[in-house]
């Protein structure tokens, strides 16, 4: 199976060269395939992503078609539909196996597509922040795949000969399964703002709130990521039932950052065993919340 690429940026780069890296070092592998190379509107773009991989870049889209039998579609979301219809046009393009690689999109952008191809969304949960460094341990990332089910066995052995935790889903669950993507990634990022901007109020640099805070994050976060079940990552005011505590919280912050903590602190209240302290009742009565 001969893979290419349309577009050269980031998620180009770092799965084309994983899949060139992974078949030079994988002995024993269930899917025979290699990597054609790319193909961009950028030229200048496709021979540095051809370089990087040592692999081919084209110069015309119909040339990459014909030299492939699995096209992944790496440019951003708001592209997809453009190039999709670009492939469209060609003949050639009938019985290929087409993959996009958007969170948020679904399969369904294939759907109006005049000729016959098996299409699919192929999606690492994975943040790819480089071109060049991104596919080192790009292994590790979880991946999530849904669309035609003919040629679904094809796609999902790839990346399984490969060790990947995957999951396939229904088309109607893309948008859903994205979002929480987003909660766990970009969402926390924007939290984690919110924080130091209460430091600051308090006084504190940047550097200094930074200095602050980036331990407690990291360490957070391996509590979740080393733990059986996510009640024993919680520590604060919820986890103890600090009544107290939470409603001196509330009242020293404004609006925005008072809502945050209320709707964050109901929730943490799903996780906790509310039933072993009465103190709980008063907190979902402060919370504003039914859990």
């Amino acid at each position: 199976m001969r893979i290419g690429f349309i577009g050269a940026g980031k998620m180009g780069f770092t799965l084309g060269k994983y899949l060139v890296e992974k078949n030079l070092t994988e002995i024993s592998k269930e899917l025979d395939y290699s990597v054609s190379g790319y193909y961009s509107q950028n030229i200048e773009s496709a021979k540095t992503a051809a370089a990087f991989t040592d692999t081919n870049y084209y110069d015309k889209l119909e040339e990459l078609i014909n030299a492939c039998d699995i096209i992944f579609i790496t440019v951003p979301d708001g592209k997809i539909s453009e190039v999709v219809r670009q492939l469209d046009e060609f003949g050639t393009i009938k019985g290929k196996i087409i993959c996009h690689t958007s969170g948020a999109l679904s399969s369904q952008v294939f759907s109006g597509m005049n000729n016959m191809i098996y299409g699919y969304s192929v999606h690492p949960i994975y943040a790819v922040s480089s071109k060049t460094e991104s596919y080192k341990n790009f292994s590790e990332c979880f991946i999530t795949i849904e669309g035609n089910e003919e040629k679904l066995d094809i796609i999902t052995m790839l990346f399984r000969q490969f060790g990947h935790n995957m999951e396939v889903i229904k088309c109607d669950d893309k948008v859903k399964y994205h979002s929480a993507a987003v909660f766990a990634s970009n969402l926390v990022v924007g939290l984690y703002h919110m924080s130091v901007e209460l430091l600051k109020e308090c006084g504190f640099s940047l550097d200094k709130a930074n200095c602050a805070l980036k331990p407690l994050f990291i360490n957070n976060a391996k509590n979740i990521y080393n733990c059986n079940e996510l009640k024993d990552s919680l520590t604060g005011p919820v986890q103890r039932a600090d009544v107290t505590t939470i409603r001196k919280h509330i009242d020293v912050l404004d609006d925005n950052s008072a809502n945050v903590y209320k709707l964050l602190s109901n929730e943490l209240l799903s996780i906790v065993n509310t039933e072993k302290n009465e103190s709980y009742k008063e907190i979902q009565d402060i919370l504003g919340g039914q859990k």
